[in-house]
């Protein structure tokens, strides 16, 4: 009995730990990256206010060739959604939703993803004149990982994972936007 009693008392301990650290283990993280385009700022953002546009630039809109994309609404106004679904598990399924629109400089995202797991994230886009014809664009993404999940934070780098495909993004965006007649 004590031996079973000494069992359970460690493996109580082995759960409590990670738990215990969870509280103290931040929730929020947030991952942005920049380029600079040789346009100006009017031309840029009038590019990327299209969310289909992202089609061209975007590293997860050709991480699979036969994924689903379906839109709904008018595309570059508040409300248009992009939603995809795809087989390949580092594809999923989700949505973004245009949620606001600061005409000339930012664009708010809301990502809704659904597979192979449910979170809702915010993300964004800023242009800024970097020179009458040159645009600084900077590309963010935002989220939050609830309690005891949040432990992961400790094992996951957000800014490198997720920022790499920022950054990816970016270097597409600038090589077609800089190839535009």
């Amino acid at each position: 009995m004590k031996v079973l009693k000494k069992i359970l008392i460690a493996l109580l301990i082995i759960i409590a730990i990670p738990l215990i650290v969870a509280l103290f283990v931040r929730k929020d993280y947030s991952v942005k990256r920049a380029v600079v385009i040789n346009k100006p700022q009017a031309e840029v953002f009038n590019y990327i206010k299209y969310l289909k546009n992202q089609n061209n630039y975007s590293k997860w809109a050709t991480m699979d060739p036969n994924m689903i994309k379906t839109y709904t609404g008018t595309d570059a106004t508040v409300g248009f959604i992009s939603a995809w679904d795809s087989k390949d598990e580092d594809v999923g399924k989700g949505e973004q939703e245009i949620k606001k629109i600061t005409e000339g400089s930012r664009i708010d995202y809301e990502l809704r993803f659904i597979k192979p797991f449910e979170s809702t994230e915010q993300a964004y886009m800023i242009t800024e004149a970097a020179s009458p014809a040159q645009t600084k664009v900077t590309w963010g993404f935002e989220g939050s990982m609830a309690y005891p999940t949040n432990i992961t934070m400790l094992f996951m780098d957000f800014d490198k994972m997720i920022g790499a495909d920022l950054a990816t993004g970016l270097d597409k965006l600038k090589t077609v936007m800089e190839t535009q007649p």
